[in-house]
């Protein structure tokens, strides 16, 4: 059954114009870094966002030098830019939910933190990614920035069971490792009310993906593990519940529809290069199993036009042909 993207209120439109209620997406702002090869960053905010029925409103933070299996390096926007961005956007559309990414630096992460103490009406969702390949003392003064100027202002913490541990729980000196509730208390001593603690192992090739306060276990979904290694799970599910939450569901239900949404969109994923797979955001997009374009056109009074990679090599149609972009001088 393909993705049903959620319901959405509708909006009437102004007593100048006519009576007709019309559907309108939900605006979500997205703060994040650029990513080339489309598995995370800005690309998987935006790809997601549309996919559950948003309206994405994208705000540039840097751009990540990267393939679908390494990241190289990473450059940052003048914190004063990211500022300008979000800041002109929020006073013309009205932004129903916050997500912030890779912000870069800890200057922008004070933008961003600035920017949501102005407009506290407005839930934050916090992703924070596995940023094991930045080497140097710039990551500290990121992750110390983060939890001073951003948690404050989080409604939700997003992150995988491991990167969360090791940032937040730096000292754990138990046996076992910690639970979703023991990662809850770490960050609800930096005010984040609820995290959403994801790839908890579990026995027989399962993970669970826990939300947790400090007082409970809110929600639990359990998933098998998929083959091979993914790439922009984590910006996926984050997008998906920022909108989510921004079309009006309560937490619990955004939780679930949104790791249901991730799992598809893994279960479809694909692998665009020599490197990691990536989700398909657009699964739902994509024809039913067993169809593909051949079996649909059968009922079609016109054949579709056959590649030249088919047998007989017939030319594509005319008018289809592009020309070559060979520079003349």
């Amino acid at each position: 059954m393909a993705f049903q993207p959620p319901a959405v209120p509708t909006a009437k439109n102004t007593p100048d114009s006519t009576e007709t209620a019309l559907a309108q997406p939900m605006c979500v702002m997205c703060f994040n870094a650029c990513d080339p090869s489309g598995a995370g960053g800005l690309t998987a905010d935006i790809t997601t966002i549309a996919s559950v029925g948003g309206h994405p409103v994208a705000i540039v933070t840097g751009v990540v030098v990267r393939d679908t299996s390494h990241v190289f390096s990473h450059t940052c926007i003048d914190d004063e830019a990211v500022s300008d961005q979000a800041r002109t956007v929020l006073e013309d559309i009205p932004v129903r939910a916050i997500k912030v990414g890779f912000a870069g630096s800890p200057a922008n992460l004070a933008a961003i933190a600035e920017l949501a103490s102005d407009y506290p009406d407005i839930p934050v969702v916090s992703y924070m990614p596995d940023l094991s390949w930045w080497q140097g003392d710039g990551l500290e003064e990121y992750l110390d920035a983060f939890q001073a100027l951003v948690m404050p202002q989080t409604s939700v913490l997003v992150g995988n069971h491991g990167t969360l541990s090791r940032w937040l729980l730096p000292d754990w000196s138990h046996s076992r490792s910690p639970t979703a509730r023991d990662i809850a208390k770490a960050a609800e001593a930096l005010d984040v009310p609820f995290v959403l603690v994801t790839g908890i192992p579990l026995p027989e090739q399962h993970i669970d993906n826990v939300l947790a306060s400090t007082e409970t276990v809110i929600g639990s979904s359990k998933f098998e593990l998929f083959d091979g290694s993914f790439n922009g799970a984590g910006d996926t599910l984050s997008a998906a519940l920022t909108a989510l939450l921004a079309a009006g569901n309560d937490l619990g239900a955004a939780s679930q529809e949104a790791l249901e949404y991730l799992d598809r969109s893994l279960a479809n994923g694909f692998r665009p290069g020599m490197g990691q797979l990536i989700p398909d955001r657009m699964f739902w997009a994509q024809p039913e199993d067993g169809v593909d374009a051949a079996e649909s056109s059968e009922d079609t009074e016109e054949p579709l036009p056959t590649s030249p990679s088919q047998e007989g090599h017939q030319p594509p149609l005319e008018g289809f042909v592009l020309p070559s972009h060979d520079t003349k001088h």
